[in-house]
């Protein structure tokens, strides 16, 4: 009887683990299907037109090509750029507003029909940009919001509302209490504006902003920047980060001090470092905004300002909330 009850058991647990092998193996088969989808495609293409007898020339200039995040936006812009039949050029902001107002100036004297810029500074960018809009080149500002007339059109997301957001959500969670890091990026308009909304409105409902660190948008250095927070700060139950390199370098100091059952982390823009921590449930959620469609959009209009044809001054994107719940949803954003 002893025998049998073993048996018994052992068949129980055999079943068991065979069930759960089941399910994740469709679970990965149902994410593979979403990541091999891809990203939505274009709601609209441009109309094809010829300027100066040749087809339109665009130049393409992002704060970086390390982040996900930007190479996603140029992925975009590419695709509507290949299917009008439009030349496409990009040039490396590297983090750095002088090569970008360098880079304007280069593309205008070279003959583009229309610049789009994500803008590192969108106050020291606006000479450059006033520069182009004399000389008769269309600037479509994407991502990072520049308030100046010579700007023909911004295509991008709220950050300051996405920022609220976060901290709704963060709210949800803590209950309204306890103290919460920060890694930012202190020379970025955008991460600034994130972190202004976040902060408003975590301390209008009781919790405090404890540490904030500047991890300058370089990943490096928003590691060696979040390893400092954590250091200093070793009960912290709360932290947030407002743009792709700082929420990689949390989440790898998270990890490696064994702190991802101590505390939870919020942040903007996916990368794997993001998927795994939401995956694990110590990351709470991740305003996504959708970088394909930025391309789209900011593609499309250059194309239709440089064709002569009227846009809107404002294109806004929505963005998206990622969650624990529904990050496999997302995975298609882990491709280039």
């Amino acid at each position: 009887m002893r025998r049998m009850c073993t048996v018994l058991v052992s068949l129980a647990l055999v079943i068991a683990v065979g069930g759960c092998d089941a399910a994740v193996r469709q679970q990965q088969a149902a994410e593979q299907r979403v990541a091999a989808q891809g990203p939505p495609p274009p709601g609209r293409i441009p109309q094809s037109c010829t300027v100066g007898g040749h087809a339109p020339k665009i130049g393409i200039i992002p704060i970086n090509l390390q982040a996900l995040f930007f190479n996603q936006i140029n992925t975009g812009a590419q695709r509507v750029a290949d299917q009008v039949g439009a030349q496409a050029q990009i040039v490396n902001g590297n983090d750095d507003s002088t090569v970008q107002a360098n880079a304007i100036d280069d593309l205008v004297a070279n003959g583009y029909n229309a610049i789009i810029v994500d803008a590192v500074d969108t106050d020291g960018i606006k000479p450059a940009i006033r520069r182009a809009n004399a000389a008769g080149v269309p600037v479509v500002a994407v991502d990072a919001t520049v308030h100046d007339p010579a700007v023909s059109a911004q295509v991008g997301t709220a950050n300051s509302a996405g920022g609220k957001q976060l901290a709704q959500a963060l709210l949800g969670i803590s209950g309204g209490q306890g103290e919460i890091g920060v890694v930012s990026a202190l020379n970025s308009t955008i991460q600034l504006e994130r972190q202004k909304g976040f902060t408003d409105e975590v301390t209008a409902h009781g919790m405090r902003i404890g540490t904030v660190v500047d991890g300058r948008n370089v990943q490096e250095n928003a590691q060696a920047a979040a390893e400092n927070l954590l250091t200093g700060n070793p009960t912290l139950p709360y932290a947030y980060a407002t743009g792709e390199p700082a929420l990689i370098g949390l989440a790898a100091a998270v990890s490696s001090q064994g702190r991802t059952n101590q505390i939870k982390v919020v942040g903007w823009d996916l990368s794997a470092q993001a998927m795994d921590g939401l995956r694990a449930g110590w990351i709470k959620a991740v305003v996504q905004q959708n970088t394909f469609q930025f391309g789209y959009e900011s593609m499309a209009a250059a194309i239709d300002l440089a064709c002569g044809r009227p846009v809107p001054r404002d294109i806004p994107v929505p963005t998206q909330i990622v969650t624990p719940d529904n990050v496999g949803q997302y995975l298609y954003y882990m491709e280039r």
